[in-house]
């Protein structure tokens, strides 16, 4: 993971020339230069301004090309989901069975 090596790609792919990341940081054109070329250090306080800059956000100087995404896979919350139907009282009983099979009253009791 080089973050100036993803700056300059993510820089390059989106025509972005030099002096805009320049303007933005308020520096001149030969600091963008050399801290592209590792003659002078990134500052963190300037990741947020570049990525603005870019278009994307600071994570993604990190993990370029690839996309930061946030997951729930292990979210252990149960999924919670309610169901209304209205019945005539002779349909009642077959909807049941289908929905929770011939167990249903065992079911419906807990």
């Amino acid at each position: 993971m080089n973050v100036i090596e993803n700056i300059k790609q993510l820089r390059a792919e989106k025509g972005i020339p030099q002096k805009n990341l320049a303007d933005a940081l308020n520096v001149d054109i030969s600091v963008i230069s050399n801290i592209e070329n590792g003659k002078r250090e990134l500052k963190v306080s300037e990741l947020e301004i570049i990525a603005n800059c870019l278009e994307v956000r600071v994570i993604d100087l990190f993990t370029y090309p690839q996309k930061y995404v946030i997951s729930n896979k292990n979210c252990e919350e149960p999924i919670e989901a309610v169901l209304q139907i209205k019945l005539g009282k002779d349909k009642k009983d077959q909807v049941l069975r289908l929905v929770f099979g011939d167990n249903n009253l065992e079911i419906l009791s807990k």
